[in-house]
């Protein structure tokens, strides 16, 4: 929640959809809804990619509303598999690039 803009993150289970914590308080939706709904997205991208034969991993997914960013940063360590956080910024606020790093450095951090 110290990333600039962020106003609700979320770790969550993409093989089950469930979310496993929240910070932040959205008014404007439910966070752990929308962190459920994000793990179909997942789902597709890996369908996609895999139907075409890509060997390769995701690393981030970028959603971008009129006045929010949802980032979806899969977590790649072995203790992670399975899991994403789920951060959405204020787009008035948020320095998306600035975002992405300190998920980056976040995720580094995990201890799961």
């Amino acid at each position: 929640m110290e990333i600039d803009g962020a106003t609700g993150v979320a770790l969550v289970d993409f093989t089950s959809g469930m979310t496993l914590g929240t910070l932040g308080s959205n008014h404007t939706f439910d966070l752990e809804v929308a962190a459920a709904g994000n793990t179909e997205v997942i789902r597709a991208k890996i369908r996609t990619m895999e139907s075409l034969g890509l060997a390769d991993t995701i690393e981030d997914i970028l959603i971008t509303l009129g006045r929010q960013y949802h980032l979806i940063r899969l977590l790649q360590s072995h203790t992670g598999r399975g899991l994403f956080l789920y951060l959405v910024l204020d787009k008035a606020r948020a320095n998306l690039a600035m975002a992405r790093h300190r998920l980056r450095s976040i995720e580094s951090q995990l201890d799961i």
